[in-house]
């Protein structure tokens, strides 16, 4: 690496049948990744294979407790003192690969993590409304200062009290979807992970929020955050975020009243350390 760098960065990767994105991901941090860890839960194609490929990569395996404790797993294989937290279908663009690199040379930075925006693309086009940009989260930060929280699957990185965080220009692309098809499939594993986490909290069914909240996620996709600016994918995502809603609170019903042990889409290692 660069002798200007006055600091090392590790790059934490988690997953699980990865082979069509794990290898455009891996590159696009490879100008400034030290090392980067990929943690996978045991997947049955390519992404092992792909992954190892590249001398910089240290590769794992461990079963998949649930999506904030993988990635916290992640974080404990890293090496480095700062960490560039990544799903397998993000990328680095080459802004943010620039900042990135201005980062690993600066003399000080005063603070303990960076919020990066991340832009979407689907439905044929880079989502700029509906709530989903910028949508600046925690993704690069010190490891002692911070760590992935939230209600699985809607993970995110919380830096610990005093720390101070800023915001670094550039964008985390975000290839979500294939299709349609594939966010539908998303939202119907997603919402059995809500609501799965609910219930083992002691959640139980309410039919009043089960028609009012579907509704009013519309509203607010749609409405207060822009997504008629969106065309066409913005309707698209509003309603199927409402659908989304619905079902989180529909299969509550299953896990409560109908005493289902777990939604059939959820994976049996799901939960287990």
């Amino acid at each position: 690496m660069d002798g200007k760098r006055k600091r090392k960065l590790s790059v934490a990767i988690i997953t699980f049948n990865e082979e069509k994105n794990i290898g455009d991901c891996i590159r696009s941090v490879l100008t400034f990744a030290d090392e980067i860890i990929v943690l996978d839960s045991f997947s049955t194609d390519k992404t092992k294979e792909i992954a190892t490929s590249f001398p910089s990569v240290r590769f794992y395996e461990a079963p998949f407790p649930g999506h904030v404790e993988q990635k916290n797993k992640a974080i404990s294989y890293c090496n480095n003192d700062w960490i560039l937290s990544l799903d397998a279908d993000e990328r680095a663009n080459e802004t943010l690969q620039k900042s990135i690199l201005r980062f690993l040379e600066a003399e000080e930075i005063h603070c303990e993590g960076f919020k990066i925006a991340r832009l979407t693309f689907h439905l044929g086009k880079w989502i700029r409304y509906s709530g989903w940009y910028p949508q600046r989260r925690y993704r690069l930060f010190r490891k002692e200062s911070a760590g992935w929280v939230g209600e699985n699957p809607h993970d995110f990185i919380e830096l610990k009290t005093g720390s101070r965080g800023k915001v670094m220009k550039g964008d985390i692309l975000h290839y979500s979807f294939t299709d349609f098809s594939h966010q539908i499939n998303t939202i119907n594993q997603f919402s059995s992970i809500v609501a799965y986490t609910r219930y083992a909290k002691g959640e139980s069914f309410s039919l009043l929020k089960t028609i009012l909240k579907p509704l009013g996620k519309f509203i607010e996709i749609y409405l207060f955050k822009f997504g008629f600016l969106d065309g066409i994918p913005g309707l698209w995502i509003a309603l199927a975020s409402s659908f989304s809603t619905f079902l989180k609170y529909a299969k509550l019903y299953e896990l409560d009243k109908l005493k289902l042990e777990r939604p059939s889409n959820v994976r049996k290692d799901y939960g287990k350390k």
